[in-house]
């Protein structure tokens, strides 16, 4: 499939020179590439689901490498690898029961139809266990008593049934990737109305006349604030500015423009300010799986004001930035550094560098971390597009969403 690996090249690509930034980029740009790729993968004859597996994860695993720091990239492949193994025990579930079905109906009474045993839970939780083996059909039979199995047909029927049962394979794959591409579709779908989603809930959570602080700009708190004031909410929001790249001025001036009164303060002023504040909004960069939040540089310090002033610190993020990953976990890298531009003037400071030594050695270093680690302990709720949640319920919906196969990200190799 040249056509997919030139896909996949490009946004390689770009995810290793920072053409695409942002969780909710991000995760857009992957799932669709992620569904091309399942769309012109071959499907063999046995174990459709491993041959798909396979394809993402060869894929994925190129993306995570590009850009380790963009969480929401692995998050999407390994909600993808989770809705095919999800696809393929729902079609292996729904063959053991057709199964069942078609080995009791040759009966034509229904008394004896009746005292027919179904297959035992026994063998659909070992159907269900090896449901990335292709089940052979002595397996599946094997818990049916000898009464109720087919008796071999006669060996003039052998050709036809061979090309019955290659029919039958062939639609079956063929339904396999039709199901996970319309669940990629979904989760596509999702993605796109998640700050819709989250912001129906802004009137459960902001009540009238408070203070909300908030820091830098983020697109789901924006969505948040909003949807309040059109419910004919009346509060006031202070932001902070996020240095360097300052940011909560571009927030500022959207929340006016909604009819929202706002206050920029600096960011050193949080301490300061959050007295006279009854809530803090922020969003985030990803979710771990302890509860914890990676966010945008600055945002620890406001949770340990809001900590000290008994100030509750709420989080609003996609699902999509639900990560399986604990910080500590090798996999994760908890920041990136932005360019040093955003803080000196190369012109302004050069006098700084040491150019009489050898290799020009700087006097000066500087050092723009771009996220800040918030630990579970500092969080006081989670808004997510499904709901309100604690931070010792993140655990939970990770299970929901991602398979305990799929925290590592790595081809199986071939020997």
């Amino acid at each position: 499939m040249p056509d997919v690996q030139a896909l996949v090249n490009d946004f390689v690509l770009k995810l290793k020179r920072r053409k695409i930034e942002g969780s909710h980029a991000s995760a857009r740009h992957t799932a669709e590439l992620l569904r091309s790729v399942i769309s012109h993968q071959r499907m063999r004859q046995t174990n459709q689901a491993g041959a798909l597996i396979d394809a993402v994860k060869a894929v994925g695993e190129q993306l995570i490498a590009a850009n380790p720091v963009e969480l929401a990239v692995g998050n999407i492949v390994r909600r993808v690898l989770h809705i095919i193994r999800e696809e393929d025990l729902s079609s292996t579930a729904t063959a053991i029961e057709g199964l069942g079905l078609s080995a009791g109906s040759d009966d034509d009474d229904e008394g004896q139809y009746e005292d027919r045993p179904a297959l035992s839970a026994a063998a659909l939780a070992a159907a269900a266990r090896s449901t990335l083996r292709a089940p052979s059909l002595q397996t599946l039979l094997g818990d049916i008593p000898g009464s109720a199995v087919t008796p071999q047909p006669p060996s003039s029927w052998g050709d036809s049934e061979g090309k019955s049962k290659s029919a039958d394979k062939n639609l079956r794959s063929r339904k396999l990737k039709h199901d996970v591409i319309e669940a990629i579709n979904e989760l596509i779908q999702d993605i796109d109305t998640c700050h819709e989603q989250v912001s129906e809930q802004a009137v459960e959570h902001i009540h009238q006349n408070e203070v909300i602080l908030t820091l830098g700009r983020s697109r789901t708190v924006k969505e948040f604030l909003c949807a309040a004031k059109e419910k004919n909410r009346s509060f006031r929001v202070f932001v902070a500015e996020g240095a360097p790249r300052y940011q909560g001025h571009v927030l500022a001036k959207e929340l006016v423009g909604k009819g929202i009164q706002t206050t920029v303060i600096t960011d050193s002023a949080v301490f300061a300010m959050i007295s006279r504040v009854n809530m803090v909004i922020v969003g985030a960069h990803a979710i771990m799986a302890n509860g914890g939040v990676v966010a945008p540089v600055g945002i620890n310090m406001v949770a340990l004001a809001a900590q000290r002033h008994a100030v509750p610190f709420v989080v609003v993020a996609g699902s999509h930035k639900l990560c399986p990953l604990y910080p500590h976990n090798s996999e994760v890298l908890l920041n990136d550094l932005k360019s040093p531009s955003d803080l000196v003037d190369f012109g302004e400071f050069s006098d700084c560098m040491d150019f009489g030594s050898h290799g020009g050695s700087p006097l000066l270093h500087v050092v723009n971390p771009a996220f800040d680690y918030v630990p579970p302990k500092l969080v006081s709720l989670f808004i997510t597009d499904t709901g309100g949640h604690n931070p010792s319920y993140m655990y939970r919906l990770i299970a929901d969403y991602y398979s305990a196969d799929d925290l590592v990200v790595k081809q199986r190799s071939t020997s």
